[in-house]
């Protein structure tokens, strides 16, 4: 697992207890991505070692921010599967299993969604959760896309997946959206279970709409492509 951290302090000892506990798939490392050696969340994981030894601290040194944490913890990661899940709780760790069983039986990209029958969303704001529906749900149904969350990053990903493909996201959470897309160009079997998505109760999140949403959308239109073309 790849767990992604800014600054989380305490706020991520629920996170990494539910991880590690809730999860019965074994071996299991769970990569908590830090940028800065500083960051709260360092000595509290370095604590929690002690009962949890399937946590490992691993620094990022591709450059700050969610990307590229993201991108070092994928690198790093040794496992045939790689699960991406946020160290701010909002997603729930009841689901891995699931997910890992899917990966098991030959699926390159299992998703977490919220928008599938059996999936909610609890929280968050009214207007993101609204863009993220709707871009979701119409690239299931218009654009083919085998899942209806497209823009959540609780998912799962193969290792021959993550060495096919080369990361071209340049900032923000829209890497899920990237490799899905990118798994779908290929070919690639793409799995979802529904989930829970809550949103934070402590800290702040780090996620800034206006700032991302061009780069979602450069994905999602990569996405609604496939279909025209291929229906060419």
């Amino acid at each position: 697992m790849v767990v992604p951290v800014y600054n989380e302090g305490e706020n991520v000892v629920p996170t990494l207890r539910g991880v590690v506990e809730r999860t019965r798939t074994r071996p299991l490392e769970v990569l908590v991505v830090h940028d800065f050696d500083e960051d709260t969340t360092v000595p509290v994981v370095k604590r929690l070692q002690v009962e949890l030894p399937e946590l490992h601290l691993h620094r990022n040194d591709l450059g700050r921010g969610a990307l590229n944490a993201l991108k070092s913890g994928l690198a790093a990661a040794r496992a045939p599967y790689v699960l991406v899940t946020m160290g701010d709780g909002s997603d729930d760790p009841r689901d891995i299993d699931a997910m890992f069983a899917l990966a098991q039986g030959g699926a390159d990209v299992v998703a977490g969604s919220r928008y599938m029958k059996g999936g909610h969303q609890v929280g968050g704001p009214l207007l993101k959760r609204t863009m993220s529906r709707v871009a979701g749900l119409s690239l299931h149904w218009l654009g083919g896309l085998p899942i209806h969350d497209a823009t959540s990053n609780y998912r799962l990903y193969s290792k021959r997946l993550l060495q096919r493909v080369t990361i071209e996201s340049t900032g923000g959470f829209e890497l899920g959206l990237e490799l899905t897309v990118k798994a779908y160009a290929l070919g690639m079997r793409i799995a979802e279970v529904p989930t829970t998505w809550s949103d934070r109760t402590a800290g702040e999140s780090r996620f800034r709409l206006w700032q991302w949403l061009p780069r979602y959308l450069h994905w999602y239109w990569r996405g609604m492509a496939r279909r025209f073309s291929s229906n060419r």
